[in-house]
C-alpha cells in the first residue's frame, strides 16, 4: 500500500567514481523520459563534472536547486527537469 505524502519521489543517480564525459552521459540517459518537474539527486565526484552539469542544465533548461559537497569531495546535486 502506497501512502500518499506532499513530498514528491526523489530519483537518485550515482556517477561517483566516473570521469568526464561518463557523468553527464549517466545523467542524459537515466533523465530520459522522465517527466517535466522530477526532482532528481545526482552524486558525482568528477572534478570537470560540476561544470559539464551546469552546461548540460542550461541547454536543457534542467535547473539545479542547490549542490552540497560529502565527503570524500563527492557533490550532491538537487535538479528540476524541465
Amino acid at each position: 500500500m502506497c501512502a500518499l505524502t506532499d513530498q514528491p519521489e526523489v530519483y537518485q543517480i550515482d556517477a561517483v567514481g566516473l570521469v568526464c564525459p561518463l557523468p553527464v552521459l549517466r545523467f542524459k540517459k537515466r533523465t530520459q523520459g522522465l517527466p517535466s518537474g522530477t526532482q532528481v539527486e545526482f552524486l558525482a565526484d568528477d572534478a570537470s563534472g560540476r561544470r559539464d552539469l551546469q552546461a548540460l542544465c542550461e541547454i536543457t533548461g534542467h535547473r539545479i536547486e542547490w549542490i552540497r559537497e560529502e565527503d570524500a569531495g563527492v557533490l550532491r546535486y538537487r535538479i528540476s527537469l524541465a
